[in-house]
């Protein structure tokens, strides 16, 4: 049985992918599994290995634009998470009735295995990753795609697995319609992308929420009921799900909590307790707590033992640009935090460390209310460098927060400014809460680049 319970696309004829990247060739090499004339269209070049894979697979290609008379011959379309639905012939698609949908949900129709769909404004990541080596620790035939890894659909197609983890985005999930989760977590939400929701925080809402869609009382639903978006739209998406909330605010009867020695708790029926100090975690950080909540609540559903859990909980090695740290060079740590695109994530950072930090941010600003930092900017943060082209927005919101607040010319200028201000037990942290795509090719290309300027120092 499919995780799309019954078939509502088209399952010959014309398969066109736009987008040539992890999740497009992916998708193709699928639907060239499952006997559809495929196509796939990108605007920009493709990617020498993307190529390669379809030079190697006899898959139609074309790069540099798209040829819209060959597109609306599709019988069906997937489309890349980072295409916007306000792009005209994505709307012309519609109105011609040609269904568009996503790799994720093209993928599930040919495959049965458990999927267990993680999704949050932040977190996300670490969350997948932390509950895929649970159940991988544990002995589960287990993979890894969505947001991270190999494409979902190519490994549907040529390494089957019993379960898959799945990250998320809103993106993804916008273009979901019949998908269902087995495990559906929501993490939080906080306004993110807002520029693709019409500048609306309902609508980005109910976006994260469509990861509920289709489930049944078989189905789980894990959520953090201390976040305030979450809790509040939650009788507006009623689920028939189990649901198991996790919380570090209050005490709970059912799902996962802390106690007063600070233990992580998590209780669930007909199974053990689970009891772990959070000074046992690997991962330090109020956040962290949240996502080993999350990943536990996994775990427990999937009865895995409480020995093997607290072994990968106390051993799981965090993501790479994520709260990073690279090198203690004169007492000063630096720490790469260049996965934060958004203003919670820089929120989540500062609370991770103690006072006198300098913080490197700045870039694309995506609509970023700053008001949230404030507080954690007046308490901890003794300087801000300013990377990317546009900062007078920081200029303004923390102007009366800190002491300094200076622009850089490089990521390397940045660093040496930082070097220069911070003293030793200082934590020079490059937390940017906005995208690259001004100065950098993108996150990780940022992150290298403080790591390399980091170590000329």
């Amino acid at each position: 049985m499919s995780n799309i319970a019954h078939t509502y696309y088209p399952q010959s004829g014309r398969l066109v992918v736009l987008g040539a990247g992890e999740s497009g060739v992916g998708a193709a090499v699928l639907g060239k599994d499952r006997g559809f004339d495929v196509l796939v269209s990108d605007r920009d070049a493709i990617a020498f290995s993307y190529r390669n894979t379809l030079l190697a697979e006899e898959i139609a290609f074309e790069e540099r634009g798209h040829t819209l008379d060959r597109i609306y011959q599709a019988d069906l379309v997937i489309k890349s998470p980072g295409i916007p639905d306000t792009v005209e012939f994505i709307s012309e698609l519609r109105r011609r009735g040609i269904p568009v949908i996503s790799e994720i949900e093209f993928a599930a129709q040919y495959t049965d295995a458990k999927l267990i769909c993680i999704t949050g404004s932040n977190g996300k990541t670490t969350t997948s990753m932390l509950t895929y080596r649970l159940l991988w620790d544990a002995g589960v035939d287990v993979g890894l795609a969505g947001n991270i890894g190999h494409s979902f659909a190519l490994q549907v197609a040529r390494s089957p697995r019993e379960v898959f983890v799945l990250e998320l985005s809103s993106f993804m999930l916008d273009d979901m319609y019949h998908f269902r989760a087995d495990i559906a977590v929501l993490l939080n939400i906080t306004a993110d992308h807002l520029d693709r929701y019409d500048f609306k925080i309902e609508n980005y809402v109910a976006s994260k929420f469509r990861v509920l869609r289709n489930q049944s009382e078989a189905d789980v639903f894990i959520y953090c009921m201390d976040d305030p978006h979450t809790a509040q739209a939650l009788a507006r998406f009623p689920t028939a799900a189990q649901s198991y909330p996790f919380s570090q605010k209050e005490k709970l009867h059912m799902g996962a909590f802390l106690d007063a020695n600070n233990d992580l708790t998590i209780l669930l029926p007909n199974r053990e307790a689970f009891i772990m100090n959070i000074e046992e975690l690997s991962l330090q950080g109020k956040h962290n707590v949240y996502n080993n909540m999350a990943s536990g609540l996994v775990a427990k559903v999937q009865e895995l033992r409480n020995q093997t859990m607290k072994e990968s909980m106390g051993s799981f090695v965090n993501v790479e640009h994520r709260l990073e740290h690279v090198a203690c060079i004169g007492g000063v740590n630096y720490i790469n935090d260049s996965k934060a695109t958004n203003v919670n994530s820089v929120w989540y950072a500062l609370e991770s460390f103690s006072s006198d930090i300098v913080l490197i941010m700045g870039g694309v600003d995506k609509g970023n209310d700053y008001e949230m930092m404030r507080d954690l900017v007046r308490d901890k943060v003794k300087a801000i460098i300013c990377i990317g082209k546009e900062n007078g927005r920081i200029h303004e919101a923390f102007e009366e927060d800190t002491e300094v607040i200076v622009n850089s010319a490089s990521m390397s200028d940045a660093v040496q400014i930082a070097s220069h201000l911070a003293k030793k037990g200082d934590t020079v942290l490059l937390s940017p809460a906005c995208a690259s795509f001004d100065w950098f090719k993108n996150y990780e290309d940022r992150g290298n680049q403080f790591k390399d300027a980091v170590m000329t120092l």
